[in-house]
């Protein structure tokens, strides 16, 4: 079944149609997301404020959190 066992599987048939597949991703998207904002917070970052510097800026402050920048889009 999916990711999430039979958690997505709305009408109970066994499988995964595209609507209980793309359920089933946004919700692991969301996970993915929040994990990454909890890794900003415990080393003291704010998303909004990284989202809105240059990209040398957000490099750097990154980088001096103990963070690879290369691990994160914005």
């Amino acid at each position: 079944m999916g990711i999430f066992g039979d958690l997505f599987d709305f009408n109970g048939d066994g499988k995964l149609d595209s609507f209980e597949k793309a359920a089933e991703f946004g919700m692991f998207m969301d996970m993915v997301e929040s994990c990454e904002q909890n890794e900003f917070e415990l080393a003291g970052l704010d998303v909004d404020e990284l989202a809105l510097m240059d990209d040398d800026e957000r490099t750097e402050t990154l980088e001096n959190a103990g963070l690879d920048p290369d691990d994160f889009d914005f």
